[in-house]
């Protein structure tokens, strides 16, 4: 077979494969890769060229960002203030999450809103007493919408105002793109709030148990455990807090007599109480306070307090067991240690995205390096915060969108496509042109999916007479219709595993949206620019 066949061939068996379920995204993206380069496609610096992409660095450096705000309590501030004004009902959270995720993608990108976001939502939705999996899907659609509030909220921005000026138009405005956007913007949140509750699934994601409870509903828990007298101010700072240990068997500490206010051999750690794990006799109460001293054995739990970064050390200790990690506690903590330098760097690299000056690459990993430098976080922090199933399944699809160009599969489409449509009417055109767009868009990127359908577009335009403008502002709204799958777009497979999703649970939710942005792009858009 020609390359073009083959493209077409690994084409279908990679859908296939993210459909059954079966494979792991990881080993399908690689597979797409090998067999690019084994079918003779590619050579294998192309095959794997998506792993230098400067898309997908970027989208890695985003997770460090994020991290970093989760880790210092900025995300625990934020969701605060969002329950505190929201309430804990599904569908004002939602209109508030995605209002705030619109207006963010349009400066700092699709990626970067849904990565500084996500852990937000997380927060808020486990606060609000629901499963992530009902708001997190929404969040990645009202990003893409809001990405079409300007010129710089998406890559297929720039390209079709590019496009439209080398056709004989002219270049859009920066603000030019929310006259489509804004209605779209306000369309989606509703269909999200309106239809999230019931086409949503209510799924509990895998590491839903990682997250840390409430400080103050924690420190209740203690207070009544323990009996001690401290208001939640002092049990959760920035700089200190409280962990509940459990003494191990084979302690060094069993046998040793312990007592409130004395402090630990090791870091310097203050005992605030001590409680016997076992009972001791008919008098002896499991699971309350002990007054005065305690002679310690196996499953004993002591309650010690001091910095945060003492206490990570001191549970790491083989001679006891945290209750809850001092790590997931203290991300609990509204505004922490280092959430300053985090803003701070945060604000940076948004007016570098905001702005141009540097490419988005360039601009995520100068913040991650930075929050790295300024001890915000730490080296073993930036690996685990990456979700290398989402880097690496980015990496091995982009290979496939160029081959889709260079193959000639995409003029192969082009041609079958003007064969349908001749000299037909123009929003005849313009419905099978985004139609195009969008069923191409559920499986590669939709920058790639523009760059296809865009000369098919300026041929149509240019063979009726018609202006090009109404044409390419109706690709970037299909393009961001991109609903249907979770490997549409990085945003759809950010929240992937956070939401515990499978692949089928995008489409329910997706396609009456779609619909609304077929019905924008065909209906809406020649209106405000005619043909």
């Amino acid at each position: 077979m020609d390359p073009a066949s083959w493209t077409f061939v690994i084409l279908a068996l990679a859908i296939v494969a993210f459909v059954s379920g079966r494979v792991p995204l990881a080993i399908v993206s690689i597979g797409v890769a090998l067999a690019l380069w084994a079918t003779g496609v590619l050579t294998l610096g192309e095959a794997f060229s998506g792993f230098g992409d400067p898309t997908v660095l970027f989208i890695a450096s985003l997770f460090v960002v994020s991290e970093a705000l989760d880790a210092t309590g900025v995300t625990a501030w934020l969701g605060h203030q969002v329950v505190a004004r929201a309430g804990r009902g599904r569908g004002r959270l939602t209109l508030i999450v995605g209002m705030l995720a619109a207006g963010l993608s349009a400066f700092i990108s699709i990626n970067g809103a849904v990565a500084a976001l996500l852990p937000v939502v997380v927060v808020v939705a486990v606060r609000a007493g629901l499963v992530p999996s009902k708001m997190l899907i929404p969040l990645a659609f009202a990003a893409s919408a809001g990405s079409l509030l300007t010129l710089t909220g998406t890559p297929v921005n720039i390209v079709v105002s590019e496009a439209a000026a080398a056709a004989g138009g002219r270049e859009f405005g920066f603000f030019e793109f929310a006259l489509a956007g804004v209605p779209l913007v306000l369309l989606t949140v509703a269909v999200v709030v309106l239809g999230g509750g019931r086409l949503l699934p209510d799924r509990t994601p895998e590491h839903l148990g990682d997250l840390a409870p409430d400080p103050r509903a924690h420190a209740q828990l203690l207070r009544s455990s323990y009996a001690v007298d401290l208001d939640t101010g002092a049990l959760f700072t920035a700089d200190e807090g409280v962990a509940e240990v459990l003494v191990a068997p084979r302690s060094r500490l069993i046998g040793r007599t312990v007592y409130a206010g004395m402090t630990t051999r090791d870091e310097s750690l203050v005992i605030l109480a001590v409680r016997r794990g076992e009972d001791e006799g008919p008098n002896a109460s499991r699971g309350t306070g002990v007054a005065g001293s305690l002679q310690l054995q196996a499953g004993d739990a002591v309650l010690v307090q001091g910095p945060w970064a003492a206490l990570t050390r001191y549970t790491q200790s083989p001679d006891v067991i945290a209750v809850t990690p001092p790590q997931a506690l203290q991300r609990a903590v509204p505004l922490g240690r280092g959430a300053k330098r985090a803003l701070v760097v945060l604000g940076v690299m948004v007016v570098l995205l905001a702005t141009g000056l540097v490419p988005a690459a360039v601009a995520g990993l100068l913040a991650a390096g930075a929050l790295v430098l300024t001890r915000v976080l730490t080296i073993p922090q930036t690996y685990r915060s990456i979700s290398w199933t989402t880097v690496i399944l980015i990496a091995g699809m982009i290979p496939l969108s160029a081959a889709f160009i260079a193959t000639g599969a995409a003029d192969s489409v082009a041609d079958f496509v003007l064969g349908i449509i001749g000299s037909a009417s123009p929003h005849l055109a313009l419905l099978v042109l985004c139609v195009l767009t969008m069923v191409l868009g559920q499986f590669i990127s939709n920058v790639a999916t523009v760059l296809v359908v865009t000369p098919i577009a300026v041929a149509i335009a240019q063979t009726l007479e018609l202006s090009i403008q109404p044409f390419m502002m109706a690709l970037t709204v299909a393009g961001a219709a991109a609903f249907l799958t979770p490997v549409a777009t990085p945003a759809n497979l950010m929240v992937l595993q956070p939401g515990g999703y499978r692949f089928g649970d995008y489409w329910k939710l997706g396609l009456p949206l779609m619909v609304v942005y077929l019905a924008v792009a065909v209906l809406y858009v020649p209106l405000v620019w005619p043909f």
